[in-house]
């Protein structure tokens, strides 16, 4: 009797120190969470920005939650998501460990490590190798527009058809990005880059899934034969068919005399050869394929959601196309100079922008320490989640926060202008490393299609579905795009 008394109150207090607020002294408030579960009850992964958005109204711009046992803070807001970004950037520059996306990567590649020297080292790395490669110079815009000739020639081929925009846009940014990477394209057909892409897939999905959830919220179950497993095989796989890029790639490569981020990693492995050095063919891997991944969907899906306004809001594009014949007449191609004077169009694409909303929650920040966040305080190791959508769509920072209207980036005198709220890339030191390559695509995708091409919403498609699909990067819905060639080309 009394072994059963005893044991009925070790349970009675385990379960009220489990449903007893678990917030350390003076962090952000939020709702209730349940013992291991944490929020979970309420966490709808196909798209959680609803219920983020409620806790906001309740709790203010900063608030907590649980992702299973571990205290997250959600940032939203213009104000509050610059002083996590960028005035107190270093506070806030980490990356969450031990969850299912970072053992996924082997906690290697530019956009997961934590904040350390190997990250330092490798974001300077990256960033100087892209500027020396012609982001914003003319060398990036031929590479851009060359890849173009091959989208331009298909459509030319199928005038009046319904296309997938879906494929398209994909294979214009996956081969963009390998020939920043590999000085490679492949044709749109091709059986290796189809199933390499089909892997990023797989991946994208057990990433965002709920077994990744699982994964991260019970660590009792990680050596279990579960299907998050199926991740660590797809990005196995992943690593050798980049490996066997690499290694085609290495048997012309002469040392000293770069074609592409993969040769300029080599040639910087070959410098620090005799010193201790982060630079190793695991993180040439990893680099390749975060770089990939990001400059593929984030580009695909702004472009995607961009045609889908343009085809179903005409006069939207017909001026576009008035502004485009305009300031190139006479010229046989655009150039990124060209975008200064075409303030409407780069109104409208820096709205594709705000209203695709790619990345509405970024990735995850971890604090670096013991700090303070407008008046709460946050403890070293902390998960931070940066709501962007917040900021791209707040009340008092847009003429038409709720709706795709090219005059929130237009001032008065028909001048183009960003408002701070602008956060697509996120900010600060850990701001999207592709953000010049993405701005440069986006304009001459977009002026280059515009000119040569009228694109309009096929009679047989029903009503447009403006509805987004919530994932790592945020997608419309596939739809398929009918195009003309323009009279006046």
């Amino acid at each position: 009797m009394f072994v059963s008394v005893l044991l009925l109150w070790i349970c009675l207090c385990f379960l009220f120190v489990q449903f007893r607020s678990r917030r350390p002294k003076n962090f952000p408030p939020g709702p209730f969470a349940l013992p291991f579960l944490g929020n979970a009850l309420n966490l709808s992964l196909d798209n959680p920005m609803k219920y983020f958005e409620s806790l906001r109204m309740t709790y203010g711009n900063i608030y907590s939650l649980y992702i299973g046992p571990r205290p997250a803070v959600v940032v939203s807001g213009t104000q509050a998501l610059k002083e996590v970004l960028v005035n107190k950037a270093v506070d806030f520059a980490g990356r969450p460990q031990d969850m299912y996306i970072n053992a996924i990567v082997e906690e290697k590649g530019l956009v997961l490590a934590d904040y350390g020297q190997t990250w330092k080292e490798h974001r300077r790395f990256s960033l100087m190798t892209m500027r020396n490669f012609g982001l914003g110079k003319q060398s990036m815009e031929q590479r851009i527009l060359g890849e173009l000739q091959y989208t331009i020639n298909k459509l030319a081929k199928n005038t009046g058809k319904s296309l997938s925009a879906q494929v398209m846009f994909h294979n214009i940014a996956s081969n963009v990005i390998c020939l920043v990477l590999f000085a490679k394209r492949f044709e749109y057909d091709d059986e290796f880059m189809i199933k390499y892409l089909n892997n990023f897939t797989k991946v994208n999905k057990l990433i965002n899934g709920s077994w990744s959830f699982l994964y991260d919220s019970f660590p009792c179950i990680r050596r279990l034969p579960l299907p998050f497993n199926k991740g660590f095989k797809t990005i196995q796989t992943l690593k050798r068919m980049t490996s066997s890029i690499i290694n085609e790639h290495m048997k012309t490569r002469v040392p000293g005399q770069p074609r592409d981020f993969v040769d300029c990693y080599l040639d910087e492995m070959d410098k620090r050869a005799n010193e201790g050095t982060s630079f190793s063919s695991e993180e040439l891997l990893m680099n390749c394929l975060n770089l990939h991944n990001a400059g593929t969907d984030t580009t695909s899906n702004t472009l995607l959601t961009g045609f889908l306004y343009l085809m179903t809001k005409p006069q939207i594009q017909e001026r576009c196309q008035q502004e485009i014949d305009q300031v190139l007449e006479g010229k046989d191609f655009v150039t990124f100079e060209d975008r200064h004077n075409m303030p409407y169009v780069q109104a409208v694409i820096h709205e594709c922008q705000r209203v695709a909303d790619t990345v509405p929650l970024s990735v995850f920040h971890a604090s670096t320490r013991d700090t303070e966040l407008m008046g709460y305080s946050i403890p070293k190791g902390t998960i931070i989640i940066p709501n962007l959508s917040s900021a791209l769509s707040e009340e008092g920072q847009w003429k038409f926060p709720h709706e795709f209207n090219p005059e929130n980036f237009l001032n008065d005198k028909g001048e183009f202008v960003k408002p701070e709220a602008f956060l697509p890339f996120s900010a600060g030191p850990r701001v999207c490393l592709g953000e010049g390559l993405a701005r440069m695509e986006l304009f001459l995708i977009l002026v280059t299609l515009l000119r040569k091409f009228r694109f309009i919403w096929p009679e047989d498609a029903g009503e447009p579905d403006y509805e987004l699909v919530f994932g790592i990067t945020v997608t419309p819905k596939p739809y398929n795009m009918k195009v003309e060639l323009r009279a006046t080309q």
